[in-house]
């Protein structure tokens, strides 16, 4: 009886490994036949469809009855195939839909003047362009094109860059397009936004739905309500200046991400990289995870061990780094004082007044670029020009100071973290750099409401968010939700800009700090300076470069002005999307007060 029950046991289990199997086989077999096809040739129609209209637009001239006709549907049919055209090459797809401004060649040394949709539609809304540069706009932007249509033909698609693509678009929604940045005059954005929510459901239906119903039927309706949902929400007021952003994203647009993110993962189909700048499992943009930090961290300091970091942040406060013993990293970035300092210029190894201000280190690592002049590309390089500078730590980053291991601790911690006790400030530097890295605040009052996890956000902040994000343009430089110049959604480079920041809170002189014009002596550069965070702005002032405000008040009063240039100043290129904004002092207080909703110094409490 016994044989014959383990006979029985043996057959079962091997029954149902079959079963087991076959269900397998099936189941690869089913994601094998995922067709692609159709969504590829979506994109290369659509980009084949603006390239014609391109040329209609250029046949009707930049007056013409139907000009901006024909420009809106250059515009519709490039938002169509954008996901996949710009993640095939980001570079250009960034030219055919980047800001209207002159672009400096490093290599060469060249300008090269302002391409792409954005400067056509400065031509055709502003009609400050000539025909003659106008039909040159144009065949530079059908060249873009063409370069996007090549790749769309010659590159497959399939889940890898689809759902990158797709994640890319979603990006663009919450930060770009409802914020005017693709369609600063025009204002096209906010109903364009429909188009690329069609676009999403379009391509989901004919590619992977069939295995979502297959596995959940409920997510699949789920996902096509909430974007019906979202669409109609746009459709009920599509003005530029009204039109409530706060709750489109926290209602309507974060429901879809939660969706795709869901979608994504019953398919079945691709296991998300760390390669990219998103964290592909966040449920929304605002998560205190959304951005992978793998991606913003320098090669040769990623994956840092707990040992690393707790050692960077003893070292952090530590004045024997600096030649004289006086300076330490908390000198100029406290954390009480969001990792600034709460003076206007901090101080150099001799207490004289350096000339510029100290920035927070709360989010420092999401840039692409440091300094306020954008000299050092990333967060170690940053370091090292503490270390060499004279009037800072003024040491070799070559030698390593064994004053330091006058405090024996070190000798454990440098073991721990490298196996090792080192000769340079190579391990210093990179465990300084492991510590900033971890010196990330995602938790605000914003994102909480914004996320939906509580319901406190007042109408003030609120009205603040739909300003920050539409009339002010704020957040056309400052993009959400990282709030600084790092430029969505590829994050390659950190946005520096010209704004004409003056010598004092007077207003009545321009600033002679040139910024990063010393880089290339070039001056379309002069007084440019990077475009830093509005995160902890509120407890991280004097503000600018030059820490020459001393409240938000202030700040909002100079970019109401309209910047240098509204003050009187000679500034040929000022970046500045706009002359006077034109704010009641009611909405400049409400984006105060949503931008001290940014605050979230919790980091310092965890030490």
């Amino acid at each position: 009886m016994i044989i014959k029950a383990h006979k029985t046991l043996l057959l079962v289990f091997l029954v149902s490994v079959l079963i087991s199997s076959c269900k397998n086989k099936k189941e690869e077999n089913y994601v094998a036949t995922v067709n692609w096809s159709f969504a590829q040739n979506y994109y290369k129609e659509h980009i084949t469809t603006a390239i014609i209209y391109l040329d209609s637009l250029k046949q009707e001239g930049i007056d013409g009855g139907k000009t901006k006709f024909y420009f809106k549907k250059v515009r519709e049919n490039f938002k169509m195939a954008e996901p996949f055209a710009s993640y095939l090459n980001p570079e250009v797809g960034h030219r055919a839909n980047g800001p209207a401004l002159p672009f400096y060649k490093e290599d060469s040394g060249k300008i090269l003047a302002p391409v792409g949709l954005q400067k056509i539609e400065e031509s055709i809304y502003d009609k400050e362009t000539i025909l003659e540069d106008f039909n040159q706009e144009i065949y530079v932007t059908k060249g873009l094109f063409s370069v996007l249509k090549k790749n769309i033909i010659k590159r497959e698609l399939n889940a890898h860059r689809f759902f990158i693509a797709t994640h890319q678009q979603l990006f663009r929604i919450a930060s770009l397009a409802i914020s005017g940045f693709d369609t600063p005059v025009s204002h096209l954005g906010i109903l364009e936004t429909i188009i690329s929510l069609e676009s999403l459901e379009l391509m989901y239906q004919n590619t992977i739905q069939s295995i979502i119903i297959s596995k959940d039927k409920n997510l699949d309706k789920e996902f096509q309500t909430n974007i019906l949902n979202a669409i109609n929400f746009i459709k009920s007021n599509t003005d530029f200046n009204t039109f409530d952003r706060y709750t489109f994203t926290r209602d309507y647009l974060n429901p879809i991400t939660r969706n795709w993110v869901k979608i994504r993962k019953t398919s079945n189909l691709w296991i998300p990289v760390k390669t990219e700048p998103f964290n592909f499992n966040a449920p929304t943009f605002f998560e205190n995870d959304s951005f992978n930090l793998t991606y913003f961290t320098p090669p040769t300091n990623r994956n840092a061990t707990i040992k690393q970091i707790q050692l960077g942040e003893k070292l952090f406060s530590d004045p024997a780094l600096s030649a004289n013993k006086k300076l330490a990293c908390i000198s100029c970035h406290l954390p009480e004082k969001g990792y600034s300092d709460g003076f206007s210029l901090n101080k150099d190894n001799k207490g004289d007044l350096l000339t510029r201000n100290a920035p927070t280190l709360i989010n420092a690592a999401f840039q692409k670029s440091f300094f306020w002049d954008g000299r050092s590309r990333d967060l170690l390089d940053q370091i090292s020009m503490v270390f060499k500078n004279k009037k800072e730590f003024n040491t070799d980053v070559h030698t390593f100071s064994n004053d330091i291991l006058k405090d024996t601790t070190y000798l454990k911690l440098f073991k721990e973290a490298y196996n090792f006790v080192p000769k340079s400030n190579r391990e210093v530097i990179r465990a300084i750099s492991s510590y900033v890295s971890t010196l990330n605040g995602f938790n605000s009052k914003f994102d909480k409401n914004i996320r939906g996890e509580e319901n406190t956000y007042t109408e003030n902040e609120k009205n603040g968010y739909n300003l920050f994000m539409g009339k002010a343009l704020c957040a056309t430089c400052h993009f959400m939700p990282l709030t600084n110049g790092t430029v969505p959604p590829f994050f390659t480079e950190t946005e520096k800009e010209v704004i004409g920041v003056p010598e004092t809170k007077m207003n009545k002189k321009l600033d002679d700090d040139l910024g990063f014009y010393w880089v290339f002596k070039e001056d379309l550069h002069k007084g440019m300076f990077k475009t830093p965070t509005i995160r902890n702005a509120g407890i991280t002032g004097p503000y600018m470069h030059n820490g020459v405000y001393e409240t938000l008040e202030e700040v909002l009063n100079f970019y109401n002005l309209g910047g240098g240039a509204g003050l009187g100043f000679d500034l040929e290129h000022q970046t500045l999307p706009f002359d006077k904004l034109e704010l009641t002092e009611q909405e400049q207080q409400d984006i105060i007060a949503f931008i001290e909703s940014l605050t979230d110094n919790s980091v310092k409490d965890k030490k």
